[in-house]
């Protein structure tokens, strides 16, 4: 399938509303009920508020910052922006005010629109203190009881005053190129100071045209997307708003991913973006509970798990009695699973880190199709994802068409076409060393099979080396030990150092139930990341997985963290990517004295 090749996103945006006004496109609840907006009625807003940007002077490649949850003001803001030829900088709602001075200055942003109050009290002691920034809109009433060095404008008011003139908005896409610049996306800064990746609108249709291939088979229509991951990350705004847009899906906001699992009953979504993190908390918690109920209903469970692992996994035919073992199993065991994510998903697409392959296989043994794909942010940032149809759960998927790729003699991927970013926002040196005659410098190591499927091994940046010279790969060896019941985090540690060690985080809920079973005091880690008794409780579930690793990547020694690595403490990033570097300045003394010991 190719989709219509349209020169910018707002074209595309405004072909599909002239194509289906009426057809419901976002959901959100309110007042404890799902409330939908028509493709016409979204068009409106978009115009409206692009109106009024105008007439606050924001003109063609100024850009205007956004900070808010996922909410359709998210959207529409965002098409606003584009719609009016400025650049849209999404931001994360956990940035404080020291990450918005910095991409306010750094983008150089004449503008921004914020959600709440709160949100907006935060950024607005950024905006205060830059020069080149001069309007902020708030989506809830706000009052401010002095004047700032930024006018701020309520929502409600700014799009009621102007007219939807979507004719005009449609004419003037036409000057908007596929190489112009459609959004300013900061990295989650996993090893420093965020940089803003310029990506133009060819580059999110090239990804859009890329995923709409992958999963034609599995119907385009009628498809409704539940959106909970940040839109400001660019997995989520390519893949959970501007790919659905594409698609004429639907798009429902989640209220909370405390509410995830009731939102998905209500939505019934057909397509899910997640991250392996996700699911490896789901798979736990599932298996705990099946666990914990015991009797017949474990025992079905887990051969609903085997048999569907034999069949995805290894390959083999199942015997006829395994077939209508297989079969009930998955009237009522899958079944029964499924519903509880609506009972409708085609596809659960992973990506934003690695995930095991045997989380892939125990959701996909209950009917669950988790299909790991692959990016970052400077492609747009999907590069590869596996087809439900033919799935290499080992590896991150097939690449998509119209991109080329390679494998440096390094073992670096290195990749080509339309998707590759036009540079870091002012940053020409970084641009430089990331970009070498039109292909991305990945800095992921991995190889690309025979059929196009590409296989990755590590970040070439984050490969551990030890002081013989041998490489270790942290993120497979942080993976298994966080499969393990007792762990919920782990990283581990040991460049230039003769073996590996492991800083690890136990799972909050194995952790209460072994201190009440133990009769410790309180089940928090401040209290009891140096208790003997819990380390040696941990060290069984290290012992498990040594077994299963080389000399060289075992783990000799660990310490427990006094927290978890969280986004509020700044040793995750908004994406639940691991922040190395903080991570080891927080635990210095900690992980080299491991070394001390004897």
């Amino acid at each position: 399938m190719a989709m219509k090749q349209w020169n910018s996103l707002t074209q595309m945006f405004f072909d599909q509303t002239t194509a289906m006004p009426d057809k419901p496109l976002l959901f959100a609840k309110k007042d404890n009920a799902w409330q939908s907006e028509t493709w016409q009625q979204v068009a409106d807003k978009v115009t409206q508020l692009g109106a009024a940007l105008k007439k606050m002077g924001v003109s063609k490649g100024d850009r205007v910052v956004i900070v808010s949850e996922n909410r359709p003001e998210w959207m529409v803001a965002d098409f606003a922006i584009m719609a009016i030829g400025a650049i849209s900088v999404p931001t994360y709602t956990t940035n404080t005010v020291r990450d918005h001075l910095h991409i306010v200055e750094n983008s150089g942003a004449v503008a921004a629109i914020v959600s709440t109050k709160n949100l907006a009290r935060t950024f607005l002691r950024a905006a205060h203190e830059c020069d080149e920034l001069q309007h902020t809109i708030v989506m809830e009433p706000f009052s401010i009881e002095q004047e700032l060095n930024v006018t701020v404008y309520d929502w409600n008011t700014v799009i009621n005053e102007q007219s939807s003139d979507i004719e005009s908005f449609k004419a003037a896409c036409a000057d908007v190129q596929r190489e112009d610049i459609a959004c300013l996306i900061y990295t989650s800064g996993t090893g420093g100071a965020p940089k803003g990746v310029m990506l133009h609108h060819g580059s999110l249709l090239h990804n859009c045209d890329g995923a709409s291939d992958i999963i034609e088979r599995l119907g385009l229509d009628g498809n409704a997307f539940l959106s909970f991951l940040p839109l400001s990350h660019a997995y989520e705004h390519t893949a959970g708003l501007c790919w659905p847009l594409c698609i004429g899906a639907e798009i429902w906001y989640a209220e909370s991913i405390e509410k995830l699992a009731a939102n998905m009953a209500e939505a019934k979504p057909t397509v899910m973006v997640v991250v392996p993190r996700l699911f490896e908390m789901l798979r736990t918690r599932i298996t705990r509970t099946v666990q914990s109920e015991g009797g017949m209903k474990a025992r079905m469970f887990d051969k609903a798990i085997a048999l569907g692992v034999k069949r995805l996994q290894h390959g083999e035919s199942l015997s006829l009695l395994e077939k209508l073992q297989d079969w009930f199993l998955s009237k009522t065991v899958r079944k029964k699973v499924q519903k509880q994510f609506g009972g409708r998903l085609k596809a659960l697409v992973s990506g934003g880190a690695p995930l095991s392959p045997d989380v892939g296989y125990f959701f996909a043994a209950l009917g669950l199709p988790l299909l790991q794909g692959y990016g970052q942010t400077e492609a747009g940032p999907v590069v590869s994802a596996n087809p439900p149809w033919a799935t290499k759960m080992h590896t991150v998927g097939k690449i998509f068409k119209n991109i080329e790729a390679k494998v440096a003699d390094d073992g670096e991927i290195l990749l080509k076409g339309e998707m590759v970013m036009k540079g870091y926002w002012r940053n020409e040196k970084a641009t430089s060393k990331t970009v070498v005659d039109g292909w991305l410098h990945t800095g992921d190591i991995g190889q690309i099979d025979e059929d196009g499927y590409l296989e990755l091994t590590d970040r070439k940046k984050d490969i551990i080396v030890n002081d013989k010279g041998d490489n270790v790969s942290p993120q497979r060896v942080e993976g298994l030990l966080a499969l393990e019941d007792e762990i919920a985090q782990a990283m581990i540690y040991g460049d230039k150092r003769p073996h590996m060690v492991a800083l690890l985080v136990p799972d909050a809920e194995w952790l209460a139930g072994w201190a009440k079973a133990n009769n410790k005091p309180a089940a928090r880690l401040e209290k009891l990341s140096d208790d003997k008794d819990l380390h040696k409780a941990i060290d069984a579930a290290v012992s498990r997985i040594n077994k299963r690793l080389s000399n060289i990547e075992k783990i000799r020694r660990f310490a427990l963290a006094t927290e978890a690595f969280t986004i509020e403490n700044e040793q995750m990033t908004p994406s639940l990517k691991l922040r190395r570097h903080v991570v080891k300045e927080v635990y210095k003394d900690t992980l080299e004295a491991l070394y001390a010991r004897r």
